[in-house]
């Protein structure tokens, strides 16, 4: 989705959630046991597109229960 998002002309805009956070939310990586992301994160490395790192980068992965 993301390389055809991004093979168009113009300004186009790939951002690639790695999931890294398995206390609020899930982690998979390239070594994990449940997803492997070889072909993505080296996709997003050759595409230059946007990687946020859940644990890193977001401050609230769900909001809080009301």
């Amino acid at each position: 989705m993301l390389q055809w998002t991004t093979a168009g002309a113009g300004k186009r805009f790939a951002l690639y959630v790695h999931h890294t956070d398995a206390k609020r939310e899930w982690a998979y990586d390239r070594d994990s046991s449940i997803g492997r992301l070889d072909k993505g994160l080296e996709a997003a490395k050759a595409g230059n597109w946007t990687v946020v790192d859940m644990q890193q980068d977001w401050k609230l992965i769900y909001p809080p229960a009301q």
